[in-house]
């Protein structure tokens, strides 16, 4: 067990440059939420349900993370930071990292069945902050869902997805091959469209834009003619 967790931590200093020892790891409110969400999700199963959410408003007092006592969650979960909410059906494989402000949401059901509502993420899958992932859906091995990314269908296989509501995008094979992106999105966003075009920053686009008009509007101005003065008036003469 001893070994196990040190695994665990290393896991995550691997994935976190910020700590400086193993002790430090243990204090991450990720880590603590982590720890007492085995302990809840134990009681679930044993079907002790107001223990296991006693243990779980505990978690969440101490950690601003709410995890349902009924998620399942694989080896090496990670979550960076906090304020995160984990729906009770929702099922999150090995290594998934996960960073602040993210929803693992899940969906009302018509017909008033409650069943499988929350997402699954496979292996390897990193959520960017602020992402939302909601419904039924499952987010491929290798996935990544970048920063405030919405994401509501289901998520191929190494896709990235990006934007609101989120779509795919292609990555360079350099970029994919990567154990570990942080935030889920490469920072000098080489991300392709998925019809192929180039992804170009906007505002540059716009600036380049706005510039061009403005040079067409100054060369108008220039080709115009003279504004022609008004005839003066006559002054009547008095009897």
């Amino acid at each position: 067990m001893f070994d196990k967790l040190i695994a665990y931590l290393d896991s995550i200093r691997a994935r976190d440059p910020a700590p400086r020892s193993r002790w430090e790891i243990l204090l991450y409110p990720g880590v603590l939420a982590l720890g007492l969400h085995r302990v809840a999700h134990w009681l679930f199963e044993a079907e002790m349900y107001f223990f296991a959410r006693f243990v779980n408003h505990f978690s969440r007092w101490l950690t601003a993370i709410d995890i349902h006592p009924g998620a399942k969650i694989g080896k090496n979960f990670f979550i960076d930071h906090g304020f995160t909410v984990i729906g009770e059906t929702a099922d999150i494989g090995n290594n998934v990292t996960i960073y602040q402000c993210v929803t693992l949401g899940g969906t009302n059901p018509t017909n008033g069945v409650g069943g499988k509502r929350h997402p699954t993420l496979c292996d390897n899958v990193i959520i960017g902050s602020g992402a939302q992932v909601i419904g039924p859906i499952t987010v491929g091995e290798r996935a990544r869902v970048g920063a405030n990314a919405v994401v509501t269908d289901d998520v191929p296989e190494g896709a990235t997805m990006i934007g609101l509501k989120a779509r795919s995008t292609l990555v360079p094979a350099e970029e994919w091959v990567k154990e570990f992106i942080p935030y889920g999105t490469p920072c000098d966003d080489p991300c392709r469209e998925s019809n192929g075009a180039v992804g170009r920053d906007c505002v540059e686009k716009l600036e380049t834009e706005l510039k061009a008009l403005r040079e067409q509007v100054e060369a108008l101005q220039k080709a115009l003619p003279a504004p022609v003065d008004a005839a003066p008036r006559k002054s009547g003469t008095g009897s």
